[in-house]
């Protein structure tokens, strides 16, 4: 293995996209240098915003928590599959792909790369993302997370279904993933997300570090 890190989470800012109705992030400088003895800054976020996880309570009544994930689920092996041409992921898509069977946290790149290449900041409402069938693959695999590179799993216009499914299976979920510079195949993924005591979804800090050799 190589000592290379990948930074996968966007910088927070008002830049980002929000979805619809997100209060995205106001921030207030409550003191400033050199008028104060130092600097000191409030923010109010939307848990969702940016890159971040959903924890079982966003969609399952009773469901875990953020500060109650097993930890475990987002730290390890992971596979990047790259996945183009796609606007609905399917079943038939993942079984398409060619993604190693051993394989228990998947990040999927798609053509949403392009909303971000383009610097669209903008929500754009036709993204990528997987279907009911690819959310049973998922589960028959027994992948333990899912992530991917825009605001959300699940089709915007879609049903929860897609969300409730994964959550209700406890796969951790991590959304707006930065996967610009990530190519296809195994890496040693580290994806915390603040401890934010009985909430259903956190930021998370998201890194990568690339395998030299085939799992």
């Amino acid at each position: 293995m190589d000592q290379e890190f990948i930074d996968i989470t966007y910088p927070t800012s008002s830049a980002l996209p929000k979805w619809p109705g997100s209060i995205g992030i106001k921030i207030t400088q409550q003191m400033q240098l050199p008028l104060h003895t130092n600097n000191l800054t409030s923010i109010e976020i939307d848990c969702h915003l940016g890159t971040h996880l959903d924890a079982p309570a966003h969609f399952i009544e009773g469901g875990k928590t953020v500060d109650q994930l097993d930890l475990i689920k987002c730290i390890g092996q992971t596979y990047v599959a790259e996945i183009y041409g796609k606007k609905n992921i399917t079943y038939s898509d993942l079984e398409e792909a060619n993604i190693p069977l051993t394989c228990k946290r998947l990040l999927l790149k798609t053509d949403n790369q392009t909303y971000w290449q383009k610097k669209i900041s903008e929500f754009q409402e036709d993204f990528c993302s997987i279907d009911i069938t690819g959310v049973q693959w998922v589960i028959e695999k027994k992948i333990e997370l899912i992530g991917i590179d825009y605001l959300s799993i699940q089709r915007f216009h879609d049903s929860i279904a897609v969300h409730q499914k994964l959550l209700k299976n406890e796969i951790v979920i991590v959304e707006t993933l930065n996967l610009e510079q990530v190519k296809q195949g195994w890496y040693y993924l580290i994806c915390l997300p603040v401890n934010l005591k009985g909430l259903e979804g956190a930021p998370v800090r998201a890194i990568l570090k690339k395998y030299n050799d085939e799992k």
